[in-house]
């Protein structure tokens, strides 16, 4: 890697680091980290009820045929 290179890297590590502290310690950091909870939740919710209903189609689709 030259000079120009580095001095890349070293720049967007530096920038990704004051990101991550802006998004931990930040004005809102606090309703993001609550929005991001709610998120996954829902998520696996969503998982989990789309895992049920195709479960329970197959089940249906099997004692529907005997």
């Amino acid at each position: 890697m030259d000079i120009k290179d580095k001095a890349i890297n070293a720049i967007e590590e530096r920038i990704e680091h004051i990101e991550t502290s802006i998004r931990k310690n930040g004005i809102g950091s606090g309703y993001l980290s609550k929005a991001e909870k709610i998120q996954r939740e829902i998520n696996v919710g969503v998982l989990l009820g789309g895992a049920t209903m195709l479960l329970g189609l197959g089940a249906w689709m099997s004692f529907r045929n005997n």
